[in-house]
């Protein structure tokens, strides 16, 4: 069961191949921001998907944030996710998100994801698919 205020974190090191050179998002070899963001997701994301009913998941609908300092290669980052509110069916999970690196923050904001039914939504999307 999911409560406001449950955190959640995970960390990895920057390399290569999360930079903003190598996602196209920037010319220089520093920790890309949709890396950065897609960290994030992943914090909210892991602190939900134990929570849930079999068979339902979540995905990212909003996210609003800040990328304001730069990470080289080589360095640690960890992304944090608060529960900071839930709709009243449930349906509805907003986060406080922020990520580190080894010398402070880089960044920070909202996060909100909707559970879903997983065969559900797969339906839907593969429907996309016969049109």
């Amino acid at each position: 069961m999911l409560e406001i205020g449950m955190r959640h974190a995970v960390e990895m090191t920057v390399t290569d191949e999360v930079t903003a050179a190598k996602a196209g998002s920037g010319a220089l070899m520093v920790f890309g921001t949709p890396y950065m963001v897609a960290l994030m997701e992943n914090a909210a994301l892991t602190l939900m998907a134990p929570r849930l009913p079999a068979g339902k998941g979540s995905v990212g609908t909003a996210m609003n944030i800040t990328h304001s300092a730069p990470t080289p290669v080589g360095m640690k980052v960890r992304a944090e996710a608060e529960v900071v509110n839930l709709s009243a069916n449930g349906k509805i999970v907003d986060f406080k998100v922020a990520a580190y690196d080894e010398c402070g923050l880089i960044g920070e904001g909202t996060h909100q994801r909707a559970v879903i039914d997983n065969e559900r939504f797969m339906a839907k999307a593969n429907g996309k698919l016969q049109k």
